[in-house]
């Protein structure tokens, strides 16, 4: 086996900044973050949009989703926390050491996003068509975490681009193996290249009413089906079949359902209105603005004087 072709694992995810731990896995989820919304916000600008709109829905759907993320990962692996020697609620609180649910964390994410466009009285599927591509990027960005953590690889390979994975995070069986299936940098590529296809199909068609989010979510479904066979890490299954599959089957019938529905039933765009919140503050700034200008000062005609009639003429003697 060729270690010289094989990609390196680093050597260390955690650097100390004094008393503080600067972990890759959480810096990168939040330059996701922050890429998904820049991305997002610029989308919704094109579409009518008002500036600010995404950042003030990202106020509620971040949470959210990092809380449903982890939710999920804790649920589905459970025997990782609460069965026996498992690490107990304090390891399922330590969220940066990597363990974030796509699926819980688009569910919850969604529910503070449709929270936050109600609070601004703004419709909630342009905002997700909006944002879709950006999802896609940050999903590129955040699965390097799993690289710096050594996680979440897939089986032995001797291709060029095999994976080196240090002896301590081989599973059992593995031990033998030097090299794996970067299954992290697949999905990176192929999340690069769902949120490539996105804003083509959505300028290509003008897609509108959430199927650009729909299409996001299919496109995800189908890459991840292929990836998580490749996956070796331990898992609960379902009839022999890796849970998460069986999500992405069900998770991606669902948006094609929807695809096809919508473009049926409400084909086109719709028109992106300003958010009721904003208008009425462009309102009350206006009405301020009107009671400090200064009052015109009351206009005075000048009104010429009358001219003195003439005096006649002395009466001539005769």
């Amino acid at each position: 086996m060729d270690l010289l072709a094989s990609i390196p694992s680093p050597s260390q995810g955690v650097w100390s900044l004094g008393p503080i731990p600067l972990r890759a896995y959480a810096l990168l989820i939040i330059l996701g973050i922050v890429v998904a919304v820049v991305v997002g916000s610029r989308r919704y600008v094109a579409r009518g949009g008002s500036v600010g709109v995404i950042g003030d829905i990202a106020l509620w759907a971040v949470p959210f989703g990092i809380i449903g993320g982890r939710l999920y990962h804790v649920l589905t692996d459970w025997q990782l926390y609460f069965a026996p020697g498992g690490s107990g609620i304090i390891g399922a609180l330590r969220i940066w050491d990597g363990g974030l649910g796509i699926w819980g964390a688009v569910a919850f994410g969604g529910l503070g996003a449709w929270i936050g466009a109600r609070r601004l009285g703004v419709a909630l599927p342009p905002i997700a068509d909006a944002i879709a591509p950006g999802i896609a990027l940050a999903q590129a960005i955040g699965r390097w975490g799993n690289w710096f953590n050594q996680e979440l690889f897939g089986a032995p390979t001797t291709l060029p681009w095999g994976l080196e994975i240090a002896p301590q995070y081989r599973p059992a069986g593995y031990a033998d193996y030097a090299t794996f299936h970067p299954t992290f940098l697949y999905e990176s590529l192929w999340m690069v290249g769902v949120a490539l296809v996105l804003i083509w199909a959505d300028k290509r068609f003008r897609m509108g009413h959430g199927r650009v989010f729909a299409l996001y979510v299919l496109l995800y479904t189908l890459g991840r089906v292929w990836i998580e066979y490749l996956r070796i890490d331990s898992a609960n299954t379902i009839l022999g079949v890796r849970l998460n599959v069986w999500t992405s089957i069900l998770v991606g019938l669902g948006a094609l359902i929807y695809l096809i529905v919508s473009s049926r039933m409400r084909p086109g765009r719709e028109e992106v209105l300003p958010p009721a919140k904003y208008v009425e503050r462009a309102q009350l700034e206006q009405i301020k603005e009107q009671k400090a200008a200064p009052k015109d000062a009351a206009k005075v005609t000048e009104v010429a004087p009358e001219q003195p009639e003439a005096a006649s003429d002395p009466p001539t003697s005769q």
